[in-house]
């Protein structure tokens, strides 16, 4: 079979490493039944409004969508309180975050500026496409950076990347803070937010700066409906942008990104207010069970404004994912971050909070 060439970046390419699934698990240890709570999924599954939309729009799933998602774009300026020439959707905000990368940046010559133990995908962006990946080492417990990310930034920045609620700490950044950070940057420099738990952070209006977003001329702030909205399996997201960055980026990007299914049930998902409370009360409850909890049990626990929450255990993290696999609880061990001591549950329903909380009891005083 003969060999092609590719570019050079891609030889080495480290692929990105998703949590395990349940069918993995069932399959290893024989096990029937399996809590997953390593992917910051919904706990509450998916909204009685997105499948009845699914199931009514099913029949027309051999048309085309309308590019652009110009009902969902509207629909998503209502809820956010942005102008509709803000908004650009996309297949996840990884798509987002992919045309930033390739749109903004210049091989060669510019870079990107992100912090150390975040998400794989901005590293695996700037490698795709050529631009230097300038990565700030974080603050005392893993604090965000924000100050040394000005400081590391020049006149061929293209991006200051920002994950507030932070993955995997949970950890958030103030608006105030956000604000300052955006008013030193170099003139041509976007500040990127990437808001992908916003939704859980409390008060809302202390951390997204989309809450003043006509204070900022630099900001992108990125958001999904994989998380809140429970559409993980359907990859909807969006970019909140400056007007005219966001034009651009329509006239370049390909056609047909977000499928037909994927924008009925994202506008259903905005219609579904009672899901999306009884989501964020679920949520809030569990982490602050899942915070005390751990404590008790000799944790160290980051304060969290996600769906999750990020500890450390007084056994080595590796040894009590691995038990926690055997009785069929998947969690996330954060050695793919940088932070191999330390281990990230999200919150699921309050039964399988309560199991967790019990199995890990047992393997912490076994």
């Amino acid at each position: 079979m003969r060999d092609f060439s590719v570019r050079p970046e891609i030889q080495d390419f480290a692929p990105y490493v998703p949590g395990l699934t349940i069918e993995q698990i069932q399959e290893r240890y024989g096990l029937n039944t399996v809590i997953k709570l390593a992917s910051n999924e919904n706990p509450l599954g998916t909204s009685p409004l997105v499948q009845k939309a699914i199931t009514a729009n099913a029949a027309r799933a051999f048309r085309y969508p309308e590019n652009h998602t110009p009902r969902l774009a509207k629909a998503i300026a209502h809820t956010a309180g942005v102008a509709e020439d803000c908004i650009l959707v996309g297949n996840g905000s990884d798509e987002i975050i992919d045309m930033l990368f390739r749109m903004k940046g210049i091989p060669g010559r510019s870079n990107v500026v992100c912090y150390e133990n975040s998400f794989a995908m901005y590293r695996m962006c700037a490698k795709l496409t050529g631009l230097e990946y300038r990565e700030v080492p974080r603050g005392e417990d893993l604090e965000l950076p924000l100050a040394a990310m000005a400081e590391a930034a020049d006149e061929n920045t293209a991006m200051v990347i920002v994950t507030s609620p932070d993955n995997p700490s949970g950890l958030a950044a103030t608006v105030d803070d956000l604000s300052v950070l955006a008013s030193v940057l170099p003139q041509d420099c976007l500040l990127v937010v990437d808001e992908a738990y916003i939704e859980f952070a409390w008060p809302p209006e202390s951390y997204s700066p989309v809450q003043a977003f006509d204070r900022f001329e630099n900001l992108v702030a990125l958001r999904t409906f994989s998380k809140a909205y429970g559409l993980a399996g359907l990859r909807v997201g969006y970019g909140i942008l400056p007007p005219k960055l966001a034009a651009l980026m329509k006239n370049a990007r390909i056609p047909f990104t977000v499928n037909l299914l994927a924008e009925e049930a994202a506008l259903a998902a905005l219609e579904d207010e009672v899901f999306f409370n009884e989501t964020l009360q679920l949520v809030m409850h569990g982490r602050e069970y899942f915070t005390e909890e751990l404590t008790r049990l000799g944790c160290k626990v980051w304060p969290s404004q996600s769906n999750f929450v990020m500890f450390e255990p007084p056994k080595p993290a590796q040894a009590v994912f691995k038990a926690l696999l055997k009785k069929g609880i998947i969690v996330r061990p954060l050695g793919s971050f940088g932070l191999a001591k330390n281990i990230r549950v999200n919150v699921g329903t309050n039964a399988e909070n309560s199991t967790f909380i019990k199995v890990l009891e047992e393997i912490l005083n076994g």
